[in-house]
């Protein structure tokens, strides 16, 4: 009985809540709704047994219970009017349908479907309308990516305070001042019109990125990562013709596909060095449709640079609030594919694409001596002039030194070094570490290793790079 409880809610709790804070306004009673239904639901489904549709009564109970609450709230007679004359919460609304795949729940049966009919169509979707409104560029980046990953994700505050490195108290803080601010500044419950749509998709393929490196920096939260994941393809399905949003999808399934090579007996395994029959082949062969690359042979995942997770995250949050000079989104209107246009004018790949290619090569990769370096150089050449940053400045010049030599790797990395935003980045340190070491170079090597782990964010990255560190100490020569 707790399955089939745990089974609606997973399918259909962000339908839900988007549409009683599409009624109601009001975020907190949507959530507290929908955990009074749940609660009702554990009580009651044991007795009464399973509804024919569990969605459709979680969603009735929940809006009853609005109901009620604005009710005891002489202030909110507005709002209860709405509710009455609104048809998907009408008085017999028990006797309405809630489908997988119905854009609103509607009298008679599922309304019209959303998932693959074109943007337009998704435009409508609650969903979709919850998914900006916490994405909103009003609100800081943190509070975006915790706002979304509580209210459109699901996850608890405490979660949200351990993906953070901050208290559970800091986190709600942070969530409530979000919410506050949506219903202050009057930002409105909707998604942007056809002209401002691209520039805005922008922030939220780069808040859901960020909400997945968030779980799987450091394999912090694999379930965070999952979230994110589902995410990403829901925003994929009600924007099908967008892609960045399928290319982003791809680029996460790659990632979270090696999750059970990546972490082993509790310690990180670099890429190099992970068990490849162990990463998810069906999520790659998704990817791989998704990008339509016709990767066949398709075996792994992605990262040029040592542990994974991190390095994207920073070069997405690079590009995210770098100020937008060389990335920029252009909608070829009327729903069109997204394009995407570098300041030259030339018409590129998006970022997500071509990360997603990359990530794309590595996966191709039998073994980690098969990896194509000259394609992934290319690929990030590309990167480098559609979105420049330090960031990606170091994975290139890994690239440079697998694909052209140990030599003129080190010397893109050294001519990286004085840059402000590299001096406590410690993927720069591990980079060079490991450069210096395939060089020979090992005493150098050990001390770039070592400030690297005294940069290290996480323990399980600290632990990791120290065992490389003394494995390099160990090397001959």
């Amino acid at each position: 009985m707790d399955h089939a409880v745990a089974t609606a809610i997973c399918e259909q709790r962000l339908r839900i809540v988007a549409a009683l804070i599409g009624v109601t306004g009001d975020w907190d009673l949507a959530e507290d709704a929908l955990a009074d239904a749940t609660e009702r639901a554990l009580r009651r489904w044991p007795t009464d047994g399973v509804p024919g549709n569990p969605a459709a009564w979680l969603t009735v109970t929940a809006r009853r219970r609005a109901v009620d609450v604005l009710r005891r709230r002489a202030l909110e007679t507005d709002k209860l009017v709405e509710l009455a004359n609104d048809p998907v919460f009408g008085e017999d609304g028990m006797a309405y349908e809630v489908s997988a795949g119905s854009g609103r729940p509607g009298p008679g049966g599922p309304g019209p479907a959303v998932s693959g009919t074109g943007a337009d169509a998704g435009l409508h979707d609650d969903r979709l309308r919850l998914i900006f409104t916490c994405c909103h560029p009003a609100l800081s980046l943190e509070a975006r990516v915790a706002l979304t990953l509580k209210v459109v994700c699901g996850l608890s505050t405490r979660a949200i305070g351990r993906l953070f490195l901050v208290p559970e108290a800091t986190a709600s803080q942070r969530i409530l001042r979000a919410k506050r601010k949506i219903a202050h500044a009057g930002i409105p419950y909707r998604v942007p019109d056809a002209q401002h749509l691209p520039d805005r998709l922008d922030g939220v393929l780069a808040v859901v990125y960020l909400a997945f490196s968030a779980g799987w920096s450091a394999a912090r939260d694999p379930a965070a990562a999952s979230e994110a994941v589902r995410l990403a393809r829901l925003v994929a399905e009600l924007l099908p013709l967008e892609d960045e949003a399928r290319s982003l999808l791809a680029l996460l399934l790659i990632q979270h596909s090696r999750q059970e090579a990546r972490r082993v007996d509790g310690r990180l395994v670099t890429l190099e060095h992970q068990d490849r029959s162990r990463w998810d082949r069906s999520a790659i062969a998704e990817a791989d449709a998704l990008l339509g690359t016709g990767g066949a042979g398709w075996a792994g995942a992605t990262r040029a640079t040592s542990t994974g997770g991190g390095g994207w995250a920073a070069a997405t949050r690079a590009t995210s609030t770098g100020g937008g000079g060389a990335t920029r989104a252009t909608s070829t209107g009327g729903g069109g594919a997204t394009r995407a246009t570098s300041t030259s004018g030339r018409v590129n790949r998006g970022p997500y694409r071509i990360q997603a290619e990359l990530a794309a090569v590595h996966a191709r990769a039998e073994r980690a001596e098969d990896t194509d370096w000259a394609a992934i150089l290319g690929l990030y050449d590309e990167l480098h002039e559609r979105a420049p940053s330090p960031v990606s400045g170091v994975a290139r010049a890994v690239a440079v030194g697998m694909a052209q030599g140990l030599a003129r790797g080190l010397a893109e990395l050294d001519a990286l070094a004085e840059h402000p935003a590299l001096r406590d980045y410690h993927p720069y340190y591990a980079a060079r570490g490991d450069l210096l070491a395939r060089a020979g170079q090992h005493e150098a090597a050990a001390q770039a290793l070592a400030r690297a782990a005294d940069l290290a964010p996480s323990e399980i990255e600290r632990t990791q790079l120290l065992e490389r560190r003394r494995e390099v100490l160990r090397s001959p020569g």
